[in-house]
């Protein structure tokens, strides 16, 4: 997509709405932020665990703010559901209310082999993950069922879609992300909201360097050696997860959910036009038998 295109398609976009971001002060998170303000959101709330980084992500946003635009930064940790209650409880009021979620705080969790990482660093990494993306959800549900609209966008990845070695927590949490979205947009599907996953693709940002840090040995050779080639190509921009997520928010893609979609290899601004054959199995995590690879066994 070229950058004039993507500038049409942005512009404009999310006039009126409002979002919650969480993870928003860093990296796609604050990248996602920057692209709703371009895109005419009237208010974007921001959170993260660290205030410094909640304080200098909000003057960044605060400069590129239009008259009528409004953003805030509040601290939270989006695995504790006392601070989720209270971050959304802000977000409604001090916004009128929610349009759009985006599930964005993640981390990779501890590198090595199961039998050999913290249990303690494991099960943090799966309640950052996936109680961090469970608990924004369920805090917004209710309002969304209630005015009988919304979007919610969760953060997905390329341990979702398939086995990482040496990356469990994060694989594993990543895949449970897709599935209690694709989920989640059943229950509130009769209510117009869409809930759908990003898969933004591979990013260069601290988890990156994260990756690079703990070496072959913890992370295998072969992830390894694509981390080393993803960091010296630039990996995939930002902006064009920041897209999808705009896309997403949109009244563009109403009616389009329980769906994963890559940024980068699904032609996802062509969905509008398809969404009689998205009724289906498309864009979804589902089991592999051995007729979809053209064997004749295994069907009972």
């Amino acid at each position: 997509m070229s950058g004039d295109r993507a500038r049409a398609k942005i512009d404009g976009a999310l006039r009126g709405r409002t979002a919650l971001i969480t993870g928003g002060t860093r990296g796609l998170g604050l990248e996602i932020a920057r692209a709703y303000l371009d895109a005419g959101a009237a208010g974007v709330c921001i959170c993260g665990r660290d205030r410094a980084a909640v304080e200098l992500a909000l003057a960044e946003l605060a400069e590129r703010t239009a008259p009528g635009q409004r953003v805030l930064g509040e601290v939270a940790d989006v695995s504790v559901p006392e601070e989720v209650r209270r971050l959304v409880e802000i977000a409604l009021a001090d916004l009128g209310g929610l349009t759009i979620l985006v599930c964005n705080a993640g981390v990779y969790g501890p590198k090595g082999n199961i039998a050999e990482v913290s249990w303690a660093e494991w099960a943090r990494a799966i309640e950052i993950n996936l109680f961090g993306s469970v608990l924004p959800a369920r805090a917004v549900a209710a309002h969304f069922a209630e005015r009988g609209y919304g979007k919610i966008v969760q953060l997905s990845g390329g341990g979702a879609t398939g086995p990482l070695a040496g990356l469990s927590a994060y694989a594993a949490s990543k895949a449970a992300v897709v599935r209690f979205s694709e989920t989640l947009a059943c229950e509130l599907r009769e209510h117009n909201v869409d809930v759908n996953a990003i898969a933004p693709g591979a990013l260069n940002t601290r988890m990156l360097a994260e990756v690079l840090a703990a070496g072959p040995e913890r992370v295998g050779a072969d992830f390894h050696r694509r981390a080393l080639e993803q960091r010296e190509s630039g990996g995939v921009p930002l902006r064009r997860g920041a897209e999808l997520a705009v896309f997403l928010g949109s009244a563009a893609s109403d009616g389009i959910t329980g769906k994963l979609l890559s940024a980068v290899w699904d032609p996802w601004s062509e969905l509008p036009g398809r969404r009689g054959e998205l009724d289906s199995d498309l864009f979804t995590l589902r089991r592999i038998v051995p007729r979809d690879r053209g064997l004749d066994w295994g069907d009972a």
